[in-house]
């Protein structure tokens, strides 16, 4: 069995990801959504909250699930059988990046693969940073996330996020 984690912050999940998931569900028996904690962030999020919207917005894919992790991520994919890292990429920028982190994790766990997923061109200009600051000034984001996630930013945005996100 083939099985793959992606991991991230997911503080929101954006439209970019879910493309990367849809992707990767496809390539693989079973796809770990994987909320890595970062105590260098501070999340609008918490993680009960993310994990909420990775389960809502997966459930329509039976081989993907839900998890966190506040260790390194190849530790999390070693417990659990995992094989493989995906890594959604949006950039060119971003490439050299990730191919840093994924010699990092091949030197801590040779045996796992990390395999690059772009997001569809047309979902690869927001990332979850960029999309707090595009709800907290009032773009509508119906092209950057789903509307369950546009409400949540709303709510826990307040007032200058409210008039224009549409839903």
């Amino acid at each position: 069995m083939k099985i793959a984690i992606y991991a991230g912050t997911f503080d929101p999940i954006t439209r970019g990801h879910l493309s990367v998931i849809e992707r990767a569900s496809r390539l693989f028996d079973r796809l770990l959504i994987v909320i890595a904690i970062n105590p260098g962030k501070a999340p609008l999020f918490s993680v009960q909250e993310r994990l909420t919207m990775v389960d809502e917005l997966t459930s329509g894919w039976p081989s993907v699930s839900s998890a966190h992790t506040d260790g390194y991520v190849v530790d999390f994919a070693r417990r659990h059988g995992a094989r493989y890292l995906v890594r959604g990429v949006r950039s060119c920028t971003e490439v050299e990046a990730e191919i840093a982190l994924a010699n990092v994790n091949h030197e801590l766990a040779p045996e796992i693969e990390t395999v690059f997923i772009p997001a569809h061109p047309e979902l690869s200009e927001v990332s979850s940073s960029r999309l707090k600051e595009l709800a907290a000034s009032g773009v509508d984001l119906a092209r950057y996330c789903p509307l369950e996630i546009a409400r949540r930013l709303r709510e826990r945005l307040g007032a200058g996020a409210e008039e224009q996100i549409h839903g």
